[in-house]
């Protein structure tokens, strides 16, 4: 259970890194990315294993992963609009 939990908050980190990477224009924030992340992660890895059970290291993972780009997912807004000068 230790490495699965470990695994899913490292999943959850890798999305919300590369969500930022790609994404950052259309993200309210960096740190409610970076805490979105691993947590929807970690609820995603526990609630597959509860489905699940125990011993299935890379359905577990794939879970959290589903859970966590679900939820990174609904913080990505329209982009941020630019503001144009006029040259008068």
């Amino acid at each position: 259970m230790l490495w699965e939990t470990l695994g899913s908050v490292l999943v959850g980190l890798a999305a919300a890194c590369a969500c930022l990477r790609w994404l950052h224009r259309r993200l309210p924030s960096s740190r409610l990315v970076l805490v979105t992340g691993p947590t929807a992660a970690l609820f995603g890895g526990l609630l597959t294993r509860t489905v699940i059970g125990p011993g299935q290291l890379l359905t577990v993972l794939f879970g959290a992963l589903a859970v966590a780009a679900a939820l990174l997912s609904l913080l990505v807004g329209p982009p941020a609009a630019q503001v144009r000068r006029s040259a008068v």
